[in-house]
């Protein structure tokens, strides 16, 4: 019997993060999952840290999103997305997200990480 070996996740450290409106090609029919109401659509950027002298495959990203309200812009969510690859060092990363058109401005970007394979997992 073969056990494939296990692969640990690496994580990531995330930080400079901010958000921007999307270019209008992308906001094109953004809708809230489930539903035909109307969302923004937003950009979050920032750098992602692998400090291991690996590249890092299918980095989950988790991060609480709040709006100027303090109200949860992703309920009952913490992975917003992933990064396909991190290489060694720091790079740069985005993430498009939707809110929904009634949360007011300015977002609060919170406790954003990142945790990925040292190895690809899916192919």
């Amino acid at each position: 019997m073969f056990t494939p070996p296990a692969v640990a996740l690496t994580q990531i450290k995330l930080f400079d993060i901010s958000y921007k409106e999307c270019p209008k090609e992308l906001a094109k029919g953004a809708v809230t999952s489930g539903t035909t109401m109307a969302a923004n659509c937003f950009l979050v950027t920032g750098k992602a840290e692998n400090s291991t002298n690996k590249t890092v495959y299918d980095a989950d990203i988790f991060g609480r999103i709040y709006d100027a309200n303090n109200d949860s812009v992703m309920q009952n969510r913490t992975r917003l997305g992933s990064i396909a690859e991190v290489p060694p060092g720091i790079s740069d990363f985005e993430l498009r997200i939707s809110v929904p058109a009634n949360q007011p401005t300015p977002l609060k970007l919170k406790q954003f990480k990142a945790a990925g394979f040292s190895a690809q997992v899916r192919k």
